[in-house]
């Protein structure tokens, strides 16, 4: 049985952390401050709305993701998620790449190549003057 209120704003900051895989820490460092604050804010049951937004902004989510967050929410969106497309088989969803990787991997070698070729051209040009 849950005895966390259901609106406990901490609560759902921990729990939107979790589900993003992040550590306290992590949190810490992209707030700018320390993992104890992290903690205390996270058994707060109520956050400032100033606070809420540089947690919402260091998570990727909105403040109003963070207030009407819910597990219940989080766990029907995976359970009736699905695309019914030929992807899906006996073992679930298989993702298929659209494209060659090794095209990918050309194309950025390339452009490393061609922009190498330009820094090498705009120096040249700086010596000759």
């Amino acid at each position: 049985m849950n005895t966390t209120k259901p609106n406990h704003i901490g609560r759902k900051i921990s729990r939107i952390r979790e589900l993003r895989n992040m550590k306290q820490e992590a949190l810490a460092q992209a707030m700018g401050t320390n993992q104890q604050a992290i903690s205390i804010l996270e058994n707060s049951e109520v956050v400032e709305d100033e606070k809420l937004a540089e947690v919402a902004k260091a998570l990727g989510v909105t403040v109003e993701a963070i207030k009407n967050f819910s597990e219940e929410a989080v766990i029907n969106y995976f359970n009736n998620f699905s695309d019914n497309s030929i992807n899906q088989g006996p073992i679930g969803t298989h993702n298929t790449c659209n494209f060659n990787p090794l095209d990918k991997v050309v194309e950025l070698y390339e452009r490393l190549v061609q922009a190498e070729k330009d820094k090498v051209a705009y120096l040249e040009k700086l010596l000759n003057k």
